[in-house]
């Protein structure tokens, strides 16, 4: 994303005359020689692994400057990854990532001084495999010497806030690994670069520890913060990324840059700039080296004065920079060789061509003790009424299918893994996870599943994405065909979500293979649109389980539902059978609506309103575990109660939206794509009450609420379930009226929660955050609202203490507490200004009618102490939902002396409730990557055992191959666990112990709290039986 339309880009504004705590007395360093030799081929300074040993000599008594030359290459943002690899519509955005490539190389091979960073592999790997081999080893010297030094390595720089943790995880791995296979150890990266993400999560920090990093750098920081950072000298300190990981396992250095990631000021030296270049010819008229040397070592001082250390670092780069490379170093190197000349006058500045590893190694030497910071730096503002949280829920149709492809990726890489090679090469063609692999690492980018690029970019994302599924369809036809024995026309519905399936709606009998991604049993409600007739259906050993045909009042489509049991890492298929002669029983809907006006006032008055005592006229229903009570008068929810627990529970629910601003008196800033910023504080009613239908069957109890042409909502209750389901459906949002709206699905209940509520962190451990506060700083909140948002990737909860209220999400969503007792969260933006970050276009969606969203929001009920296990055990069920793939049946054989079988479990044993199966995948021709983790927090749950160590036996836990060596890794799979090492830091809580590495049992695989631990396992596979 453009760092130069940022309308406050933070320039580091060092003060004057402050002293140099670092210097001493002692005789100068001379000057270093200008080396201004051509090297036509590769010159080797050192012929050393890649690393800390091949940085560059600093001065130990002077301001050492490193410049840190750099592209920030966006995947995607203005034009598609393709249009910015290829260099095309350079009208839209002058960018052309393969000629900044060939630029770089030409000009590191021209002097060997020069150094520079890349961090996207997604463009790297791309170029990498176009060049010659000649060009190739050349770039693998380059790298070897440290020239060449990546930063990150991730796919992709991805989003913070609206991607979840295994999606980061997996396009991290698909980097990383890309350069252990190219580079090997030299190609690692040392450090984590975020320089473009807007505000930081502490899960991403956490992981980057876990992944081997020394030390993490970022660009977007809160202006507010920064001050006070400045102030204090804590631009740099120790991040403690977990409160449940023992110390220093998620402890990670993380260092502010001073400009964000742009050159200073007047010292762009980029086709792209406007800046004069240095000209050292005292003849010329246009001379103005020593002005500029003269600035350079006033901007050095200013900036090192907010550093702890002789050292200090300037980004020399930014969006798209160095297609012509040699015009940022040919001025670099004057700059360099003018600056250090000053030496010998006097100067204790030093300047020199470095990378983020070689400054971070400096720091490390010093041997500082660092602060410590345990929250995260969300949200993130750059001015006063500029708070980037209107991303959090942007483009929200996206942010749920780069959700649900996450989901199909895992079903995708689990059943490569349980099937082996006959999953890529079978009777329906070559099957292959890795375009949906590549396109969900995409897809994590920090301007795609943000929904904060283009409209056209937005839409070849997703196009990325449909690419991707079609090769996992094959897979999964291979994988299905092999391990149930039957060679069936599978078919794959894209479209329930909204009733739409042409096999179940036209066909008189056909089979649903439901497949379970999770590491237990489950049994889940099976929901197809059918003709209208009676339907049979059996389950794997022929028994009839109970269905229903339920008229949907909105649609009038008829849907079939029964309850599947699918074992652990498996699937179960049903047959489905239409009873000739028979019409199925009618469950008309019942209409249950009187139009009024009194039950609510304005938020600031709710409470008052929220005890409505029940009337013989009372909307109820409920199952063994959970009722929900409506209100005859209005139609809109009113009252929860847990049955198991004996809890009740007054919450109101209802959508509202807020009015965009388009700029005021106190600021211009508009809402848009990044910013969310409403006129006013209070929210409006879509409408004060719904129109409602009933629908009662033994399966489900659905309560239908229309509240405009543009809002309707299922509230939905299945048997055995124990948190209330709300299906809301929102848009086309109509803008006719001039008005941008942000709509919001809020719940309101008398809890006091003291301006207290809480949120995960990429759907991982929780935060706990207050209302109208920072942790680390005193806030002068300008946005009540806009200023209270925070990221919710699964989950958003309130608690008295003994109550708690948990809102669970099936996709990336903005969300908040603005007031004691409520829960609020935006489901859908439409606005018609531009926010003036750079995107250059309103998020209007699709422009004349806007997008129409579904979705889902679980609604749990619990005592606090038992709290976790309900949302913990519900969130991983919610995101790996069972997969159904549709047959005609009547298939062949797989092979003919094997019987074909209805039922197949991957796992010998179930895995514990705690355990969660994060990554089975296939990673070499006899290998597989296998994550464990424990998806507990420390001391979450308070009554049980969830939240202790669980210890498993890897030996024959998997049926469908036996594990025949295992290797530990770091998070990544790019480095053995054994080997691995970080820099080590001291923070100012106290030292903390090395992590030792027992040797590794199969027959013990002890997992801590909120642990992850990551196998490469050589496998043999079962043959058919």
């Amino acid at each position: 994303m453009g760092a130069d339309a940022r309308p406050l880009g933070e320039r580091a504004a060092g003060g004057r005359g402050a002293a140099w705590p670092w210097t001493s007395s002692g005789a100068l360093c001379p000057p270093l020689p200008l080396l201004s030799f051509l090297f036509l081929f590769l010159a080797a300074p050192s012929v050393r692994a890649a690393g800390y040993e091949t940085c560059p000599t600093v001065k130990p008594n002077m301001l050492n400057v490193h410049l840190v030359a750099h592209t920030h290459d966006d995947v995607g943002w203005l034009k598609t990854v393709d249009q910015y690899f290829y260099g095309i519509h350079n009208r839209i955005q002058h960018a052309g990532v393969q000629y900044i490539l060939d630029s770089v190389i030409s000009s590191l091979l021209a002097e060997p001084t020069r150094r520079f960073v890349y961090v996207e592999m997604a463009f790297f790997s791309r170029w990498w495999h176009q060049q010659t081999n000649a060009t190739q080893d050349v770039v693998r010297d380059l790298v070897r010497q440290g020239r060449l030094e990546f930063a990150n390595g991730g796919w992709v720089m991805n989003d913070e806030a609206a991607t979840h943790y295994g999606a980061i995880i997996d396009q991290m791995t698909l980097g990383l690994r890309f350069l252990e296979d190219t580079f090997g150890n030299d190609g690692r990266p040392r450090v984590a670069w975020h320089i473009d993400p807007f505000g930081h999560s502490r899960e991403q920090a956490s992981l980057f520890a876990q992944m081997g990093f020394d030390g993490f750098f970022f660009g977007r920081l809160d202006y507010q913060d920064k001050l006070v950072r400045k102030m204090n000298l804590e631009m740099e300190q120790v991040w403690r990324a977990s409160a449940s990981l023992k110390p220093p396992t998620a402890d990670l250095f993380t260092s502010v840059l001073p400009n964000m990631y742009n050159p200073p000021e007047n010292l762009c030296w980029d086709v792209l700039c406007a800046d004069k270049p240095i000209v050292d010819d005292r003849r010329s008229p246009e001379y103005n080296a020593e002005e500029l040397v003269d600035y350079f070592l006033k901007l050095a001082k200013d900036q090192g004065q907010f550093y702890r250390t002789n050292h200090t670092v300037m980004t020399m780069g930014s969006d798209f920079q160095y297609e012509n490379a040699n015009m940022w170093f040919k001025n670099l190197d004057k700059l360099i060789q003018l600056v250090n000349a000053q030496q010998a006058n006097g100067s204790r500045v030093n300047v020199l061509y470095s990378t983020p590893a070689c400054y971070l190694w400096e720091l490390n030497k010093a041997k500082l003790t660092w602060s410590v910071k345990q929250d995260d730096f969300f949200p993130y503002a750059d001015g006063p009424h500029m708070f980037w949280t209107g991303y959090f829920t942007s483009r929200p149709a996206l942010k749920r299918y780069e959700r649900l492809s996450y989901n199909f990726l895992q079903v995708c890489n689990q059943l490569e893994a349980l099937a082996g090679p006959a999953a890529n090469m079978g009777p329906y063609g070559a099957g292959d996870s890795a375009p949906l692999n590549e396109a969900m690492a995409v897809l994590q980018h920090h301007d795609a599943v943000s929904g904060t690029s283009k409209q056209h970019v937005a839409d070849d994302y997703a196009r990325q994405l449909a690419a991707g599924w079609k090769p996992c369809e094959v897979l999964l036809s291979n994988a299905l065909a092999r391990l149930s024995g039957s060679k069936e026309v599978f078919s794959f519905c894209h479209n329930l979500n909204t009733s739409l399936c042409p096999l179940s709606q036209t066909s008189k009998s056909f089979q649903v293979i439901v497949y379970n991604p999770l590491g237990r049993k489950v049994n889940w409600m099976v929901r197809l649109p059918v003709s209208k007739h009676v339907f049979l259906v059996k389950d794997p050993s022929g028994a009839v389980v109970p269905s229903d045909v339920v008229t949907m009042p909105s649609s009038n489509v008829q849907e079939l539902l029964f309850s599947a049991s699918v074992p652990a890492l498996g699937f179960s298929i049903y047959s489905v059978t239409q009873v000739p002669g028979w019409s199925p029983r009618a469950h008309p809907p019942e209409p249950r609506f009187r139009k009024s006006l009194s039950w609510i006032k304005s938020s600031s008055h709710v409470k008052s309103s929220l005890h409505v005592k029940p009337s013989s006229r009372d909307l109820t229903i409920q199952n063994e575990y959970i009722s929900a009570r409506f209100d005859p008068d209005t139609g809109l929810l009113v009252e929860m109660k847990n049955l198991e627990q004996d809890l009740l529970l007054p919450v109101r629910q209802a959508f509202y939206w807020y009015n965009a601003s388009t700029g005021n008196k106190l600021s211009s800033q508009a809402s848009g794509a990044y910013i969310f910023r409403p006129n006013r504080q209070e929210p409006l009613f879509i409408s004060r009450w719904a129109q409602t239908r009933l629908v009662k069957t033994a399966l489900v109890q659905e309560v239908h609420q229309n509240f405009s042409a543009w809002c309707s909502q299922v509230v939905r209750l299945y048997p055995g379930k124990r948190h209330l389901e709300l299906e809301w459906t929102v848009g086309p949002i109509p803008v006719g009226d001039g008005w941008g709206k942000e709509v919001i699905s809020r719940f309101d209940t008398a809890l006091e929660t003291k301006g207290l509520f809480f949120t995960d962190s990429n759907g991982r451990e929780i935060l706990e955050r207050r209302r109208d506060y920072r942790p680390t700083w005193k806030l002068n909140q300008t946005e009540p609202v806009a200023g209270n948002y925070y990221p919710v990737n699964s989950r958003i909860y309130i608690t008295d203490g003994n109550m708690q209220l948990t809102v669970l999400t099936d996709r990336s969503q903005g969300g908040s507490s603005l007031s004691d007792g409520s829960i609020e969260l935006m489901v859908h933006r439409r606005l018609l200004r531009d926010d003036d970050r750079g995107v250059g276009e309103p998020l209007l969606e699709t422009e004349n009618t806007g997008l129409w969203v579904r979705g889902r929001h679980l609604v749990l009920l619990d005592k606090a102490r038992t709290a976790a296990v309900g949302h913990r055990l519900q969130a991983e069920k919610e995101l790996l939902a069972p997969q159904l793939v549709l047959a005609r049946g009547g298939g062949t054989p797989y092979h003919l002396e094997v019987s074909p079988r209805k039922q197949f479990s991957g796992l010998r044993r179930e895995l514990p409730p705690n355990v969660h199966l994060l990554t089975l995948a296939r990673w070499g021709p006899e290998m597989l990557l296998l994550r464990l983790e424990h998806q507990f927090a420390l001391g979450e749950d308070m009554v049980g055992n969830l939240s202790s160590p669980v210890t498993l036996d890897l030996r024959d836990l998997f049926s469908a191959f036996t594990i025949t060596d295992l290797q530990e890794t770091t998070l990544a799979a790019n480095q053995l666990r054994a080997r691995a090492s970080r820099l080590q830091w001291t923070p100012n809580t106290g030292p903390t112990r090395k992590p030792s590495h027992p040797r590794l049992d199969p027959a013990s695989i002890t997992l801590q709290p909120m642990e992850i631990r990551t196998f490469l396992a050589s496998v043999q596979w079962e043959e058919e039986s």
